[in-house]
């Protein structure tokens, strides 16, 4: 074993990469094909838009709930476990709604899917814990996820939206997924060399390199101070993710409303948002870990705020478009930030696993909230509520960002002290 070996990250490689990527893109593409899966329930099942709205939002309840359950089973050996299962939960749920035409085996596939999927969302988040710079990482998964689902979004139109195409492209994504699972990094373990010994009592899973990393070890004070700082984290993000969403979610009614813009401007709008997320993920890629986390965060979230703000009295329609562009880039980074700041406080994934499914848990309630507040605040007020939550919110995330970062300092140190004492 080389020295190189006993550091508690793996470095990236394409293997592990590409099942990382491909799981969490699994995880996460019901999410992305929501409007689409609701036109296909519509027409297979003849549903309302209501009803089906509802069918879709239970799919995507159950890939959050099923991920927070699962989450801790992900930052231990069963990691590829956890993920296998949940994948081939995903190609039978979804293969069934896709190839099947009865009401009930569609609707109970949807279901059965989006458990599934839970499992993906949740192996994945972990596995993003297991490599060196969680922040280039994070950017690089962002990059992958955003551009994989911009082809799809774009080229399911052209072949059909009925559910066999829509429904099939979920469960082909899984099996992808369930194809590349062997290559998942496994998660550390508190002594590589104890593992021999306690085989037969905690199954280990050795990955193809033939070493499992190693957890550092922490004082009782630090363990407690991560798993306040991880709490908090995964609040914060619900919290915001929820703000964040609320103004996607009401982008189309709010911009008709006040700044009159037609469908063909909003659709420029979103692809131009989602374009905004892909140069946001190759700048993170690029920059990595150069200026921390706690800065960058502090400074998007407070930018965002602002933008959010600026959109509620805006009332022209390319201002109102090019703004909207901005704050989605802005997200787009800050939530990449956001996960690699978990994947940070932890090696073994204990906040990364769980924090997409929260994430979840406050984009599936947006519609309603954002209706809620808009019809309350109107949509000036809703913007400055908005913008408000991100300020008070930017407080808690960048104190434990800071301490990610310290964290990750740390390691790196005793990675290097390691390799000094074994040469």
């Amino acid at each position: 074993m080389s020295n190189s070996e006993l550091a508690s990250r793996v470095p990236l490689r394409l293997p592990t990469a590409s099942a990382t990527f491909a799981i969490a893109i699994a995880g996460y593409l019901g999410v992305n094909l929501s409007p689409y899966m609701i036109g296909a329930l519509q027409s297979s099942l003849g549903a309302d838009l209501l009803t089906a709205s509802w069918i879709v939002t239970g799919a995507l309840l159950a890939t959050a709930v099923v991920g927070l359950a699962i989450a801790p089973l992900c930052a231990g050996p069963r990691r590829r476990l956890v993920a296998r299962a949940g994948l081939a939960l995903g190609a039978i749920g979804f293969g069934a709604a896709a190839l099947v035409p009865a009401p009930a085996v569609i609707v109970g596939g949807l279901l059965l899917g989006g458990a599934g999927a839970g499992g993906a969302v949740a192996a994945a988040g972990a596995a993003l814990a297991a490599f060196r710079n969680p922040d280039r990482v994070a950017g690089m998964n962002g990059l992958a996820n955003r551009a994989i689902i911009t082809v799809v979004l774009l080229v399911l139109p052209l072949i059909g939206l009925a559910p066999l195409e829509v429904f099939g492209a979920l469960a082909l994504f899984c099996l992808i997924g369930f194809a590349l699972s062997s290559w998942l990094p496994a998660a550390p373990v508190q002594d590589p060399r104890a593992g021999a010994a306690v085989a037969e009592a905690v199954p280990v899973e050795i990955p193809p390199t033939g070493f499992v990393p190693e957890v550092p070890q922490r004082s009782a004070a630090t363990a407690r101070t991560v798993t306040i700082a991880g709490f908090t984290l995964l609040v914060t993000f619900a919290l915001w993710a929820a703000s964040e969403d609320s103004l996607w979610a009401m982008a189309g009614v709010m911009g008709d409303a006040q700044a009159r813009l037609s469908p063909e401007g909003l659709g420029i709008a979103l692809s131009g948002a989602t374009a905004g997320g892909l140069i946001g993920s190759i700048l993170l890629t690029i920059v990595g870990d150069r200026f921390g986390r706690a800065l960058p965060l502090g400074i998007l979230l407070a930018a965002g705020g602002a933008l959010k703000i600026v959109e509620g009295f805006v009332t022209e329609p390319t201002a109102f478009i090019v703004v909207f562009i901005a704050w989605n880039t802005i997200y787009a980074l800050a939530f990449m930030y956001f996960v690699s700041t978990s994947a940070a406080l932890d090696a073994d994934g204990r906040w990364s696993g769980p924090l997409l499914a929260v994430y979840l848990v406050g984009s599936s309630l947006t519609p309603v909230i954002g209706g809620a507040l808009t019809e309350a605040l109107g949509y000036q007020g809703f913007a400055v509520a908005l913008g408000v939550a991100s300020f008070v919110l930017a407080v808690p995330t960048v104190a434990v960002a800071r301490l990610s970062t310290r964290l990750q300092r740390e390691e790196r140190h005793a990675d290097v002290t390691t390799e000094e004492v074994t040469a």
